[in-house]
């Protein structure tokens, strides 16, 4: 009678294998329900595997968010190539298609400022703040001072904007293109609350 044999992993490889599973996890439940025994169990290994390898669950957690904090900026990674708007739009475009396809993980990445982890609050807010300088940087090519009344203002709308992709990208009754629209509207507005004259000049991105 045959019997299954477990593939045997290089460590790189088993830990990356161990955290894939982690972040497919995610889609499913919370990150504070996702267990050491659960991705143990899926990977047909020991629990002591998994610690020897995280130490704790909290990092296990933590290597789980980072991955998928890395997953969710590169995917909505800046085109230097393209004009300071245009470069708004296409980054736009591409993380609601992002939260399209990852809606579940988006939504588990985003709640899990609320972990008791540290760490874990600290990769979600790292995130923020690279959104946050993504923007600050096209909004300055268009002739926008850099201040700290300016990064307040994106800074609040970048917590608008994820949460309008909780609401928004996980109801597919909503138009992307709405989305789109309504994330560039309302950032347009948050600078011009700051008194700041913005020059987009004309939007050329394909929609």
């Amino acid at each position: 009678m045959a019997t299954s044999r477990r593939t045997r992993l290089r460590p790189e490889e088993r830990r990356d294998q161990l955290v894939a599973l982690g972040v497919a996890t995610l889609a499913d439940r919370p990150l504070s329900e996702v267990t050491v025994e659960e991705i143990a169990a899926e990977a047909e290994v020991s629990t002591g595997l998994v610690y020897y390898y995280f130490g704790s669950k909290n990092g296990l957690h933590h290597e789980i968010v980072l991955r998928a904090r890395d997953s969710m900026l590169h995917a909505s990674d800046p085109r230097p190539e393209l004009p300071p708007l245009d470069r708004l739009h296409d980054t736009l475009e591409r993380l609601v298609t992002y939260v399209r396809e990852h809606g579940p993980t988006f939504y588990s990445l985003v709640r899990g400022a609320a972990s008791g982890d540290e760490e874990v609050r600290e990769l979600i807010e790292s995130a923020r703040r690279e959104q946050t300088e993504r923007v600050v940087t096209a909004v300055t090519e268009m002739g926008v001072e850099d201040t700290p009344m300016l990064r307040m203002a994106l800074r609040s709308w970048v917590a608008l904007a994820e949460q309008a992709l909780v609401d928004g990208g996980l109801n597919t009754d909503i138009p992307a293109a709405d989305l789109i629209a309504y994330l560039e509207s309302s950032m347009f507005g948050a600078v011009s609350a700051t008194g700041a004259q913005l020059d987009a000049g004309p939007l050329t991105a394909s929609t």
